[in-house]
């Protein structure tokens, strides 16, 4: 049986000038590509945080997370993908997620949202080699070991694309990925079956980055087995 993956959506303006909420075509092939069913989770409020600091929210009414929590647990496997800002939907979705032990993939702004909701603060970054945009590779990436990461990928060296605005400077979830900079890159629970954050869009280099699509291919073999 295929896994249901929850993709929390985000808004942007169609072409019309419409305001809409989507799941990144990248994000949805990268996860049809290795055996997922995605779907999209709709925020029950649209309350952003500017302030990239704060690190408690309590925005959702109990009704509306009690709603979230339903779509939640009817996925196998929960994408925070990127964006321009985050939501008290990502922090509670990804506290959730952990609590039950979960799969959950954070994926740039989902990362740095995964670092938020463990006591983690965030700092703008003016490095142009972290918004390079449109190029395969950006920098390279030192991982840990033992992390759950490395023992995804086999090696402690990647190159990576990168195109973000801000950079974790702290949390209490274990920091596994460096850029030759000291930018943090990944974070991750070693103790759940995958609750990994990364730096980078994954998602946009499956194609051509056999470890990326591991990265993707592991995700959704983490989620296969916690189908019901």
């Amino acid at each position: 049986m295929k896994p249901i993956i929850g993709v929390l959506l985000r808004p942007e303006i169609s072409y019309e000038g419409y305001e809409v909420m989507c799941i990144y075509n990248k994000v949805s092939m990268a996860v049809i590509k290795n055996g997922g069913i995605p779907i999209g989770i709709y925020p029950p409020t649209m309350e952003t945080y500017q302030d990239k600091n704060i690190n408690t929210t309590n925005n959702l009414s109990l009704e509306e997370w009690e709603d979230l929590k339903k779509i939640i647990d009817l996925c196998d496997g929960i994408i925070c993908q990127g964006g321009d800002d985050y939501y008290d939907y990502d922090i509670k979705t990804i506290e959730y997620a952990h609590k039950i032990n979960k799969p959950l993939m954070g994926i740039c702004l989902g990362m740095q949202a995964m670092a938020i909701a463990f006591n983690g603060k965030l700092q703008a970054i003016g490095n142009l080699e972290h918004s390079k945009k449109g190029i395969d590779y950006a920098h390279k990436v030192d991982i840990k070991k033992p992390s759950k990461l490395f023992d995804i990928l086999k090696t402690n060296k990647i190159n990576v694309n990168s195109r973000h605005k801000y950079k974790v400077i702290t949390t209490d979830l274990d920091i596994v990925g460096i850029a030759d900079d000291g930018v943090v890159e990944v974070i991750e629970d070693k103790t759940k079956d995958f609750f990994i954050g990364v730096q980078w869009h994954p998602e946009t280099m499956v194609e051509y980055d056999q470890l990326m699509n591991n990265l993707f291919k592991q995700f959704i073999l983490s989620c296969k087995s916690n189908t019901k």
